[in-house]
């Protein structure tokens, strides 16, 4: 560990949900995403006040959380927020250093260091608060070998994959919206707390249409492993998208998270087949494609038919498509992206989505 590097990371640990019924919503992401119900908790566990399946697929783990009884916080959070991303967990080698180092820095506590335990090993977790009322939990596993977390018990059926498993295999990064003139603040937020770096900044000149605009700065962490782009609204002549999120969001909160795949036009065609449904493109995109973009491995037809989106930069190109939101309010969605050398965030793409967010907004008589 070099000096300077006061927060080393892992990687992601998991990105719990807190919903309005999680049996329901896991059902969702089983059926729809593929992803695999692998562990649970609940009643039948011993918890009392709320219930949370735990589905993978790939590396990725998501949580859905919901409460059991109307006084509980998780069902205030949902009854203003709605469904969304609570914890954005990050596993550490030690979670009680990386609270210390964050509250050291200024972050501001959500839970002091924990150990929870059960006949699989103990697990160590605290946690910080991030934008709104989002956290980062730190989450030390090395010393367990259950499902999931300790007071977890696993599902029938964890061990076999899905059959409708789509392929994604990892996150990508994770995108918060914050207030007009909070996305600095934010930025030095996670250069002093987490020690990360900005690798990417987005005027509004470069994301803008003739109605609307924003802008984002991206935060580098772990090494390269974990991403966090943060967005603010722009002053343009009609509500931004950003605008739109806060509005129904009830403030900042994760308003995307993009999962890797290796094979994107695979992925998104039984995607679509089980339901997802994803933001279309407009036909004139692909006619000016090959010539913006140069020659690609994927027929373009392809691409055009399924509304995947490609960009390219100095290290080689991506492609990615974006969903529907997930939830009635206008707020969370999910990105999928294949990366072919990129290292970016399809900056030439931002008008072509921006386009197709504002048809979407208009329709919802949000624009």
């Amino acid at each position: 560990m070099s000096e300077h590097d006061f927060m080393p990371i892992k990687g992601w640990d998991h990105i719990e949900f807190y919903v309005g019924n999680a049996k329901q919503a896991a059902q969702y992401y089983a059926t729809t995403f593929g992803f695999t119900p692998i562990a649970y908790a609940g009643l039948e566990t011993g918890l009392r006040d709320r219930a949370s399946y735990v589905l993978r697929q790939g590396k990725i783990h998501l949580v859905l959380t919901s409460a059991l009884a109307p006084e509980n916080p998780i069902a205030r959070h949902v009854l203003l927020h709605g469904d969304g991303a609570k914890d954005i967990a990050l596993e550490v080698p030690d979670a009680q250093a990386a609270y210390r180092a964050a509250l050291d820095r200024g972050a501001r506590s959500a839970i002091e260091p924990t150990v929870l335990e059960d006949s699989y090993g103990c697990v160590k977790r605290a946690a910080i608060y991030t934008y709104g009322e989002t956290l980062h939990s730190f989450i030390e596993r090395q010393d367990y070998a259950g499902p999931f977390l300790p007071g977890y018990r696993a599902l029938p059926g964890a061990k076999e994959k899905n059959a409708r498993d789509a392929s994604l295999a990892a996150i990508d990064h994770v995108v918060g919206n914050v207030e007009l003139g909070k996305m600095n603040e934010w930025v030095e937020f996670y250069e002093r707390v987490l020690g990360f770096s900005q690798i990417i900044h987005f005027t509004d000149e470069a994301i803008s249409t003739e109605y609307s605009a924003l802008m984002s700065k991206v935060m580098e962490g772990g090494h390269g492993k974990i991403k966090f782009p943060i967005n603010e609204p722009a002053q343009g002549k009609k509500k931004s998208q950003i605008d739109e999120y806060l509005e129904y969001y009830r403030g900042p909160g994760v308003q995307h998270i993009a999962m890797i795949t290796g094979d994107i036009i695979k992925t998104v065609r039984q995607l679509k087949s089980q339901g997802v449904e994803f933001i279309s493109s407009i036909p004139s995109y692909y006619a000016e494609l090959e010539g913006r973009i140069g020659k690609i491995d994927e027929p373009l037809a392809e691409l055009a038919e399924l509304g995947i989106l490609v960009d390219r930069d100095d290290d080689g190109y991506l492609l990615q498509i974006f969903t529907r939101n997930v939830q009635d309010r206008p707020t969370l969605f999910f990105e999928v992206i294949q990366r072919k050398g990129a290292r970016g965030f399809g900056e030439g793409n931002f008008k072509a989505l921006f386009e197709a967010i504002e048809r979407e907004q208009a329709l919802r008589g949000n624009l």
